[in-house]
């Protein structure tokens, strides 16, 4: 109990108030913190992403569903129902074999549909606009004459002219064999196509894994339907082929589902063996792009002359990384200026705050020239009265010249804006008092050597008068405009 105290003394504790805060209620210990927002929250394409942006696919998922259940239900049919009765009658390989098909296609296929194919990033604003600037000095914009279409460049490889096309989506010219995903909305580097069965585009970073998956896939199906069909000539022989179909329903499933789809998954396996030892994207070859003899004038560039060659280049080649950084984290801008409320407009977004403390000193100190400009004029008007106006001899040239000082310019005032009203309510009355002014006629003004004869006093006031009289008409209009300018 200190001295003279009714009860304990509390501590107190000062907290500093946060100038910066965006509201004046605002606490510093309110304040939230943003997180760290990664790239693929905010990626442009149309694609989904999962596992904090490791698994990166297409919107349109449900073909691949449709793939992936096909697969799991005819191999789990098949180890369920047909594997234990061949690892008895024939081999305890079969199943073994099986299993190592089947987690070889999963593997592939999840690969495929998981990864980028080679997405290629989009140019940022800046970057657009400097290449618009240099497309339109290249095609002669100034010239005034016929403008050329301007979207494409012209690269030699190997000998062979391949145009580059520009993207109106990503703001870039597009690399060689690259292409436009309208399903994915993004540029894909060396685009194969777009399969919806692994939903996911095929390009460059994916492309042997899709190849392995539909050759495996191929494998497997010819396996299984080979097994089903083996199993139910062994059950047929024993009971008969009815009773054989009755004993084991899910062979029957099993055959059904692999008769169907053998073909076109076979077909298209050896469709890519054929584009990879050619050295060709499924693009180029619906295009008919290139030709795959040398002598003529359309060659592909892109072979190596050698199907064993190609098919090292495609399959055993580097796999290059992946160029939009997905779950990389998106680097902090400089602090966005809160819109301010004195009508003043932030320039948007991307203005730092320095350019917005550069504009709020600039738009001060137009403030202080404009009331120094207005001030002399509102402040001498008033002494300029008929009854102060007198003509050298006349009475009144006693009066100390102090009277008929101009006022000085005074610094700007505490508040964000001029008084526009005001100002013109002061300025306004300026015609009126503009009556009575005294204007000196050629007969009435000394001569020279008069004013030097005279006294000092005189010569002075009388220019004075001159002076002012003469800038009354220019005062008024300039002040007028420099108001309205204030206002604006």
């Amino acid at each position: 109990m200190p001295p003279g105290g009714g009860g304990p003394m509390k501590d107190c504790e000062y907290s500093q108030i946060s100038t910066h805060s965006s509201s004046p209620m605002e606490s510093p210990h309110k304040k939230k913190k943003i997180a760290a927002r990664r790239k693929w929250e905010v990626f442009p394409g149309r694609n989904k992403f999962f596992c904090n942006g490791r698994i990166m696919m297409a919107r349109q998922t449900g073909v691949f569903y449709l793939t992936l259940i096909l697969i799991l239900v005819t191999s789990g049919l098949f180890f369920a129902f047909d594997c234990p009765y061949l690892a008895v009658k024939i081999t305890p390989a079969i199943p073994v074999v099986g299993g190592i098909l089947f987690f070889f296609v999963m593997g592939t296929l999840l690969r495929t549909s998981f990864s980028d194919p080679g997405v290629l990033p989009r140019a940022t604003p800046d970057e657009a606009a400097d290449l618009e600037r240099q497309i339109d000095i290249a095609n002669g914009t100034g010239s005034g004459g016929y403008r050329p279409p301007p979207r494409t460049k012209e690269v030699i490889i190997n000998g062979q002219t391949v145009k580059l096309k520009y993207c109106f989506t990503c703001k870039i010219f597009r690399p060689p064999r690259a292409s436009h995903c309208s399903l994915c909305d993004n540029c894909v580097e060396r685009f194969d196509h777009h399969c919806p069965w692994v939903g996911n585009c095929v390009g460059k970073r994916n492309y042997r894994f899709f190849y392995m998956f539909i050759l495996s896939l191929s494998f497997l199906t010819v396996f299984i339907f080979a097994f089903v069909i083996t199993h139910v000539i062994l059950r047929s022989q024993q009971t008969g082929f009815l009773n054989a179909l009755k004993d084991s329903p899910a062979s029957v499933l099993e055959a059904v589902v692999c008769f169907f789809s053998v073909w076109s998954i076979v077909g298209l396996s050896g469709f890519h063996t054929y584009l990879i030892s050619s050295n060709q994207t499924t693009n180029e070859d619906i295009k008919g792009s290139w030709s795959n003899k040398r002598g003529k004038e359309n060659y592909n560039p892109y072979s190596y002359g050698n199907i064993f060659t190609n098919c090292c280049v495609a399959l055993c080649g580097p796999i290059s990384p992946s160029l939009i950084d997905r779950r990389g984290y998106i680097q902090p801008d400089t602090p966005q200026p809160v819109a301010p409320s004195n009508g003043i407009a932030a320039y948007g977004a991307t203005q730092s705050q320095s350019d917005m403390c550069d504009q709020d000193q600039c738009i001060q100190s137009t403030k202080f020239v404009l009331q120094a400009a207005a001030t002399p004029l509102l402040q001498s008007e008033p002494s300029l009265t008929s009854d102060e106006l007198h003509l050298p001899g006349k009475p009144g040239l006693g009066t100390p010249c102090a009277s008929l000082t101009l006022g000085q310019p005074t610094p700007p005032s505490s508040m964000p804006n001029l008084a526009a009203e005001a100002a013109l309510t002061d300025i306004l009355p300026l015609k009126e008092e503009h009556v009575g002014h005294q204007f000196l006629t050629p007969e009435e003004a000394p001569s020279p050597p008069r004013m030097l004869a005279g006294s000092p006093l005189a010569h002075s006031r009388t220019m004075h008068v001159l002076g002012l009289a003469s800038q009354d008409s220019l005062h008024e209009d300039s002040v007028r405009g420099l108001v309205k300018l204030s206002s604006v």
